[in-house]
């Protein structure tokens, strides 16, 4: 249930601006954030395959026909995750598959603080008790391997069962980027503890630096015991055809959970659509055009990333430099104060008050397991692209798109409005 409010006018000083009014309907799951907008027109070529496949009657199988799964397949060895097409599951959107992949795990689930949006609701959906690990302090996505053994060791204590860790390696929403020996200590320890992983790899192709980032996933370590879950709406398929995949071990155990996971799938009638099928198996075998525009769009987001964190910064607040996606996670602490004055105390209010100056999705701290009372956002890249296609794709294909005028006019808006904070 959302939070009751009432009116707050601006501080002094503030005269002539509209004061800001909370909203009452920010509060529940379902008003949830999507993930980072990519602020991009639809790449053509993929529209293209959409359209040729909309005649299809025929619905997809459960957990993806076969041409889907062996391009996932592809996908991941390319990446040095060897595998067949019969250790691949794919379902319409990261959230119904990751629910099925909690509930055909059993016990109890542990994730880090913070971490995606959906992850929580996933579990206390299943009615599964849930339970937060800190992260350390140089990234986000993956628990500091002391606190991790700490915490299963107290819920044990208490009469829980943790059997399964959820962890990104490049992570929403701090997009940062684990550095192989925390991902290697962690991992070990959940293994050692009888606990099954499932990363979750949906921003791995979206690297800043791609040359000066190194990037290991957990299944390259403990092959035996980790299950990778990969978004395409991360960077190869417009969120708007929700397609999801998951590569499941090469054991006797993952067949199983494998089999129960469609089982769930079926129940749920969580199917692919045919036509979307079609080019999500289409992106995930990586033509040219597919892997430019994910080379452009990486770039283009990474230069507009840094720009935003150098706002942020200059404004007062902190925020860890962003290494992969299309988006930063700041924390206002600093701005307190200032804040307080304009009514804004804890992060849903926080969320509602930069939204509306924004005029963005700028989803609160509390939305990925942060306190309620941090003064923590995730900052978005994708509305400073441009509010029309063919702005978006101006700044696509610009040689240096920050000196763009929609750019840096978005730019501009996004600074003062922090900087109003000072």
């Amino acid at each position: 249930m959302a939070r009751e409010r009432t009116e707050r006018a601006g501080p002094e000083g503030d005269a002539g601006r509209v004061p800001w009014t909370p909203r009452e309907d920010r509060g529940p799951v379902r008003y949830g954030p999507p993930a980072p907008d990519p602020g991009l027109p639809v790449l053509p070529e993929l529209a293209g395959v959409v359209a040729a496949a909309a005649g299809r009657s025929e619905p997809e199988p459960t957990g993806g026909g076969e041409p889907l799964r062996e391009a996932a397949a592809a996908y991941w060895t390319r990446r040095g995750l060897r595998g067949g097409p019969e250790c691949v599951a794919a379902a319409p959107g990261a959230s119904p598959l990751l629910l099925a992949l909690i509930a055909a795990h059993g016990g109890d689930v542990l994730t880090p603080r913070p971490c995606p949006a959906t992850w929580i609701p996933q579990a206390r959906l299943l009615g599964r008790p849930a339970y937060h690990v800190p992260t350390p302090a140089e990234c986000g996505g993956v628990p500091d391997p002391y606190a991790l053994l700490e915490t299963v060791r107290r819920v044990r204590a208490e009469g829980g069962r943790p059997r399964l860790l959820l962890i990104s390696v490049v992570d929403d929403p701090t997009a940062t980027v684990a550095p192989p020996e925390l991902v290697r200590e962690a991992c070990e320890a959940a293994v050692a503890e009888g606990m099954h992983i499932v990363s979750d790899e949906t921003w791995r192709d979206t690297l800043h630096r791609p040359h000066d980032t190194v990037l290991l996933s957990p299944a390259e370590m403990c092959p035996d015991d980790v299950t990778v879950v990969c978004d395409l709406a991360g960077a190869l398929t417009p969120s708007a055809w929700p397609v999801a995949v998951a590569r499941f071990p090469d054991t006797e155990r993952a067949a199983v959970r494998h089999a129960r996971t469609l089982d769930i799938l079926t129940a749920l009638g969580a199917l692919v659509a045919g036509p979307v099928a079609a080019a999500a198996a289409h992106a995930l075998s990586e033509p040219e055009a597919v892997t430019a525009r994910v080379r452009r769009a990486t770039a283009l987001h990474a230069q507009v990333a840094a720009a935003a964190h150098r706002a942020v910064l200059a404004a007062g607040a902190l925020a860890r430099p962003p290494q992969a996606g299309r988006h930063l996670y700041a924390d206002l602490g600093p701005l307190r104060a200032r804040l307080a004055t304009r009514g804004v105390t804890d992060s849903l209010e926080l969320e509602e008050y930069l939204t509306e100056r924004l005029g963005a999705p700028t989803p609160g701290g509390h939305r990925f397991g942060d306190e309620l009372g941090a003064l923590r956002v995730r900052l978005g890249t994708g509305p400073l692209l441009g509010s029309s296609p063919e702005q978006q794709m101006e700044s696509l294909t610009a040689v240096e798109p920050l000196k763009l005028p929609h750019v840096a006019r978005a730019l501009s808006i996004f600074g003062t409005a922090l900087d109003e904070l000072r």
